[in-house]
């Protein structure tokens, strides 16, 4: 019962992360772009480094905003077989799904790593003299988390039983 509790307000705690993380580069993002347009109307010219940013800030949005969609099951999915077959049918089809999605989820996150590991012995340069692999660590993680997520959610699909991640 300690083990359950304890692991509750890991996943509550996570979820507040995550939450937070999403609002404050949402509100980096307002500010940077809107000072870059400024900049570009008043002086004439943009700094130099926030165009890159904000395109790795949009990465890192999509991906948290994609987690954040697995974790309240509010993701893309076709579910025609919910509409036509009954209860049976739908827990076999919704378990395969989503197991099926943390198995891509998985490898998609393993080979990013992969990526990253490569950008990292290489000595990628994302902008401005910052190495690349710290900024594409959201893909393995992102992916990892979603995988880790989908899988918790084919094993509640096919117990029954409400389960978080």
């Amino acid at each position: 019962m300690v083990v359950i509790k304890v692991f509750q307000r890991l996943v509550q705690w996570l979820h507040r992360l995550e939450d937070s993380v999403l609002v404050l580069l949402l509100l980096a993002m307002i500010l940077l772009a809107g000072y870059d347009i400024l900049a570009r109307s008043i002086f004439g010219g943009g700094v130099s480094w926030i165009p890159p940013l904000l395109r790795v800030m949009v990465l890192w949005i999509g991906l948290l905003g994609a987690l954040l969609a697995t974790r309240s099951r509010e993701h893309i999915s076709i579910d025609l077989i919910s509409k036509l077959g009954g209860p049976t049918l739908n827990r076999i089809a919704s378990t395969v799904t989503l197991l099926f999605a943390a198995v891509v989820c998985g490898l998609v996150g393993w080979y990013s790593g992969q990526y990253v590991q490569l950008a990292f012995e290489f000595q990628d340069i994302a902008f401005a003299d910052i190495p690349a692999w710290p900024l594409q660590l959201i893909i393995p993680f992102t992916f990892g988390l979603m995988g880790l997520r989908f899988f918790i959610q084919g094993i509640a699909a096919a117990t029954g039983k409400e389960l978080t991640a």
